[in-house]
């Protein structure tokens, strides 16, 4: 199994693999480990399915050569198609131990399972002409479908498709994890993914998110010790609501609500403070006592929502913006962040990025990286493929959880459970990491169609598992 916190580059891969054989180990035997250790998995999922191998001219096809004579000794029907001879000496030496028949590509017939090993990691152009056409057609032909590294067509570094690309059952990771893994579109393509350790050792900046380990509250704590979140209300009250309830049951020790005279709060715990103009929520979001400072869900567009966010951006607290918040800064943001006195934390989804990011070229994880490191703020980049970055350039990548988490008001529930998680031990990308963890879990808790409101009561379960 490979250390789930690494996920490495093509460049980074190709470093620690030439550390490897600066130190001895040889490119065959390399490739050695990844194939028996690819056909493991195989031989494990899918033992009795006749299988058949795609093999490209280069390292990955060689690994498939591996596979190949792997499952042929543990009693698999397998063939080769080869889209062409090897041209490495490492996947010409794993040729020849191909014991198996070897098909061109227009002999080649459907297998009840497909084996990936035209292109792996590194690929920047797209798959043209014959040799898309037979791919495509083995492997929509397959039952099942397996990619060996990534699949034949999927950017390594940003998860971008270069031609069309199956959807697959399994992917097996070789060495390490690679952006595409869990960055959209590739990501959804690759079924379960799993990986084989080669003994590559490297540092990077991108890691996965992994569980937290959550300290529990000391017994001498207090409320104000635990941290005091501050969420402002506006024009669509629920949001706030949410957010509130959300930072409640997830650690926070004591949340308040500010709000317009006619606000309900959402149960008797959560203390709502009244304001009849701008000049006393000024003054009120002065208290020494309040950890951070959550605006933008249900805050509104409009001028009046506009002074509002201005009063908080001058109050000098720590800050967490999300949703109308973001809308009314756009381009403006990483201006008026990155002077702030004060930790910042920003939650956009796409759209939301879109509007506050002026850079477009690059991956999700450059673009959210140049974002942060330009306001200074800690970027949670919301998706099915969330991206967490801070200005140092640290990445962390969020495995898929619950589909069932495309609905309104969950975005809300995340603001709200980061910010009491800030509030508790004020790190802000600790924060952001432990809180898009307890919401994912809390997602895969929940049945499905869940509202915002059940998954805040599964938020405990979640926190409960990482103490």
């Amino acid at each position: 199994m490979l250390n789930h916190g690494q996920i490495l580059t093509t460049k980074e891969m190709q470093a620690a693999e030439q550390m490897l054989v600066d130190d001895g180990i040889s490119i065959i035997e390399l490739m050695d480990k990844a194939g028996t250790g690819a056909a493991e998995y195989i031989a494990r999922s899918a033992p009795e399915y006749p299988t058949l191998i795609f093999c490209g001219p280069g390292n990955n096809g060689g690994d498939g050569y591996i596979i190949a004579q792997t499952l042929l000794e543990k009693g698999t029907e397998v063939a080769v198609a080869a889209s062409g001879n090897p041209t490495t000496d490492a996947a010409k030496h794993a040729k020849s131990l191909w014991k198996g028949e070897t098909l061109n590509l227009q002999d080649a017939k459907p297998m009840r399972q497909f084996v990936d090993c035209l292109f792996g990691t590194g690929l920047t152009r797209p798959i043209t002409g014959d040799l898309l056409d037979h791919h495509q057609r083995l492997c929509n032909g397959a039952q099942r479908r397996v990619a060996v590294d990534l699949p034949s067509g999927a950017a390594t570094d940003t998860g971008a498709l270069l031609n069309p690309v199956c959807a697959y059952d399994l992917t097996i990771a070789l060495g390490a994890f690679k952006p595409a893994h869990f960055l959209h579109p590739a990501s959804a393509l690759m079924g379960d993914v799993v990986g084989v350790d080669i003994g590559v050792s490297a540092v990077s900046q991108i890691r996965l998110l992994e569980k937290p380990s959550i300290n529990p509250p000391a017994y001498s704590n207090h409320k104000y010790k635990r941290g005091l979140v501050a969420v402002i209300a506006g024009a669509m009250p629920g949001a706030a609501k949410l957010a509130a309830l959300a930072a409640q049951r997830s650690g926070a020790g004591y949340v308040k609500i500010f709000a317009q005279t006619g606000f309900s709060p959402p149960n008797h715990s959560i203390v709502t403070e009244y304001h009849c103009d701008l000049e006393q929520l000024r003054k009120q979001l002065s208290d020494e006592r309040i950890d951070i400072i959550l605006i933008g869900p249900g805050l509104g567009r409009d001028e009046q929502a506009s002074k509002i966010l201005n009063i908080v951006l001058n109050s000098e607290k720590p800050l967490l913006l999300d949703a109308d918040a973001l809308i009314i800064l756009e381009k403006n943001t990483a201006k008026r962040l990155k002077h702030h006195s004060h930790p910042v934390i920003i939650t956009p989804h796409a759209g939301e990025f879109m509007a506050v990011s002026s850079a477009t070229q690059g991956s999700k994880i450059d673009l959210t990286v140049q974002l942060a490191a330009k306001s200074g703020a800690i970027i949670v980049h919301k998706g099915p493929d969330s991206v967490i970055a801070n200005p140092k350039g640290d990445v962390t990548l969020v495995p898929p959880s619950s589909s069932w988490l495309s609905t309104a008001g969950t975005g809300d529930v995340l603001a709200g459970i980061i910010a009491a998680r800030f509030a508790g031990h004020k790190n802000p990308y600790l924060a952001a990491n432990q809180g898009q963890w307890l919401h994912s879990r809390a997602g895969k808790l929940a049945a499905p169609a869940f509202s915002p409101e059940i998954l805040i009561d599964h938020i405990p379960k979640a926190l409960q598992e990482c103490l």
